[in-house]
């Protein structure tokens, strides 16, 4: 079906790129905020998470995490949900979950859906040192990245006002799975799906967000979220801002928008994939390298830049 095949968090092989022409090399912004958004601000979030240590389910880090994540939206939202259920993983059995929704505007008709995962998997199990396989990620880019990105977008929207409505959805346990196992990865987005936090929940479409802090990290056009979701594709990268994107197709990833899509919803995924390496993702993906000191506050600049950019866009 594919020339190459990845899942987000068990990579399989290189991602592939389509033709491009030169003006497609990089992506325009077409509905420019007149908000800037604050990079350094989502870099001092996504370090507090990490201060955290690894946010692995069911260890004390991800309780007082949790907690945290909750205290943080709640500064922002004019609604906080914690949705609890149980999940059935690969490796370990049974495991409680804790999905975390903050809602902007709750009355809007017109809403966006946006999310990342905040838990971080247990097992280093990409590190080249095998000693280090046991070993839990921290989980800097893979998780917290994208986690603050958006409490940091929520902060700005509390300030300037949005007349959209926007779900922030923080799902649990994404990072839980084994290879060659689709089902066994997002497991709280799965969950979610099953069981949304408002019933019929219709929002136009979503934005995963996934590894978006590495200064060096290329978003190109993944290819699921083209087959599902592609013309809410164009506007996202029409309306990106920054190098980093680029606007040519990407390879495929199993990821939380695979399972937002299923339940009915358009979701992309913004997720930095690399054609130039083995796993399809960064050198710092599954490892115990995956630290504060690979994240860079312009990237998540212009992740966060291109969330206000769109949120622009739909507000004409």
């Amino acid at each position: 079906m594919l020339a190459a095949l990845m899942t987000a968090c068990a990579g399989t092989g290189n991602s592939t790129a389509t033709g491009s022409t030169a003006a497609q090399d990089s992506a325009t912004s077409s509905n420019q905020s007149a908000i800037a958004f604050d990079g350094d601000g989502a870099y001092a979030l996504t370090r507090q998470q990490c201060d955290f240590g690894p946010r692995v389910p069911g260890t004390p880090a991800h309780a007082q995490c949790a907690d945290w994540l909750i205290h943080t939206l709640k500064a922002s939202c004019d609604t906080v949900m914690l949705q609890t259920g149980t999940v059935q993983t690969a490796r370990s059995g049974k495991l409680g979950i804790k999905n975390i929704i903050g809602v902007i505007n709750p009355e809007a008709t017109k809403r966006l859906l946006l999310l990342a995962h905040w838990d971080t998997r247990p097992w280093a199990d990409n590190d080249p040192d095998p000693a280090n396989h046991s070993k839990p990620v921290m989980g800097a880019n893979d998780g917290a990245s994208g986690v603050g990105v958006l409490l940091q977008l929520a902060r700005q929207l509390k300030d300037t006002g949005t007349t959209l409505g926007v779900d922030i959805l923080l799902v649990d346990a994404e990072d839980m799975g084994v290879d060659d196992n689709e089902e066994s990865w997002a497991l709280g987005t799965q969950y979610w799906a099953q069981h949304p936090h408002v019933e019929g929940y219709k929002p136009l479409f979503g934005i995963l967000l996934d590894m978006v802090g590495d200064s060096n990290a290329t978003f190109t056009r993944e290819y699921y979220s083209t087959q599902y979701a592609g013309g809410f594709g164009d506007m996202v990268w029409g309306n990106a801002a920054g190098s980093h994107f680029k606007n040519v197709q990407g390879g495929a990833v199993t990821d939380d928008h695979i399972f937002i899509n299923r339940a009915g919803i358009p979701c992309i995924d913004i997720i930095d994939m690399r054609s130039d390496s083995e796993t399809g993702f960064g050198p710092r993906w599954h490892t115990i390298s995956d630290t504060m000191d690979g994240i860079d506050a312009a990237t998540l600049g212009e992740v966060g830049q291109t969330l206000l950019n769109v949120i622009a866009s739909l507000e004409q």
